[in-house]
């Protein structure tokens, strides 16, 4: 196995400013690491990699090396809609000393699979395991199956996260080719696992990273009593960080759990009134802060 287990995407913390809060940054690692996290995800969608600059994007991946000192492994982002600059990104996490990167598919300019397969292949020889990232709602178009099957036939190209929505696609890729899949929602973590997916890549475990560790390695060691009890008890809360567009959600609830600051870089802003208190109420409901500190809506 490459990447199995509890994987966090992990937030970029800001100053008030909007630089980036490496003192922060290293306290969340901490406690990821305390949570029994496997591994962290900086600077993909959720840690707001579009409004980092090349020379910030690569400074936080070192400093989360750093940070994770071998302790948890460390995937990082390096996709990008111009393969040169994927391959400029892997190429400098790579020498950073990550356990492996996650390359989203090409946004914008909707290339075809067969300029999907080119430039999937292309950064893959660059060295390095890769972890290929279909999220089509965000990226405007899917990595097809056959185009997976095909790349999965790359050393370097192991896993593939799943953000589609569909459980359906785990069941198809494993009865395609060999390649883990990992989920990349929340709320789909313990049905894909059923179906063969080796963990996930988890927005909610920035704030309960113990919770998803339990969660995951519970379906891992064959408890799926164990494994449900949490889906369920924790699914409103999986649900109500996606209200807004993610990372909005999660640095909410992180702000409200005074781990950091609700500060984000435009285009991205704060959640708004109404949705702060659907996820307040929910936070509040299921333990994750105690009433006393905000009042119900």
């Amino acid at each position: 196995m490459n990447f199995q287990g509890a994987y966090t995407a992990l937030v970029t913390p800001f100053n008030n400013d909007g630089s980036v809060d490496f003192g922060k940054f290293k306290e969340l690692i901490e406690i990821q690491i305390a949570g029994n996290i496997d591994g962290i995800v900086p600077v993909g969608t959720t840690g707001e990699s579009p409004t980092l600059l090349n020379d910030e994007h690569s400074e936080v991946v070192k400093k989360a090396v750093e940070y994770a000192g071998g302790k948890i492994k460390v995937i990082a982002g390096a996709g990008a809609n111009s393969t040169t600059e994927a391959i400029e990104l892997t190429k400098r996490a790579i020498g950073d000393g990550v356990d492996g990167t996650l390359q989203v598919t090409p946004y914008y300019n909707k290339p075809t699979q067969e300029g999907l397969y080119r430039h999937f292949y292309t950064i893959a020889d660059q060295g390095g395991k890769v972890m290929l990232y279909n999220v089509p709602g965000r990226s405007g178009l899917p990595i097809k199956i056959e185009t997976v099957v095909r790349l999965a036939e790359h050393p370097n190209i192991v896993s593939v996260k799943e953000a589609a929505g569909s459980v359906e696609r785990v069941s198809k890729i494993k009865s395609a080719c060999d390649i883990e899949v990992i989920s990349g929602d929340d709320t789909l973590t313990l049905p894909m696992m059923s179906v063969g997916a080796v963990g996930v890549v988890s927005v909610a475990s920035n704030i309960i990273p113990a919770v998803i560790s339990k969660l995951v390695h519970s379906v891992m060691d064959g408890d799926f009593v164990k494994a449900k009890k949490l889906h369920y008890e924790y699914y409103k809360f999986f649900k109500a960080l996606f209200l807004e567009t993610n990372p909005i959600g999660i640095k909410a609830a992180m702000s409200y759990a005074e781990m950091i600051n609700e500060v984000y870089r435009l285009p991205m802003c704060e959640l708004s009134f109404e949705n702060s208190k659907i996820l307040k109420n929910i936070m509040i409901d299921i333990g994750i802060i105690s009433e006393p500190m905000y009042n119900r809506g």
